[in-house]
């Protein structure tokens, strides 16, 4: 993997975490729940994301 690939990776990686973080602060889930979600997607990037989009807060 080149340097523009993983760097491009990282990016997309960065602007799903800020996009996944924003819906999840913006959803009518109570603090817990969104507190609990943030974390897990700051923790776990990869997994957090697709985690967050199967079973993440909706609305």
């Amino acid at each position: 993997m080149s340097i523009e690939v993983g760097g491009l990776f990282g990016l997309l990686l960065l602007v799903l975490i800020v996009y996944a973080i924003v819906k999840t602060t913006q959803s009518a889930a109570d603090t817990g729940t969104k507190v609990l979600w943030i974390v897990l997607i700051l923790l776990l990037p990869v997994i957090g994301l697709i985690l967050w989009a199967l079973f993440g807060p909706r609305g």
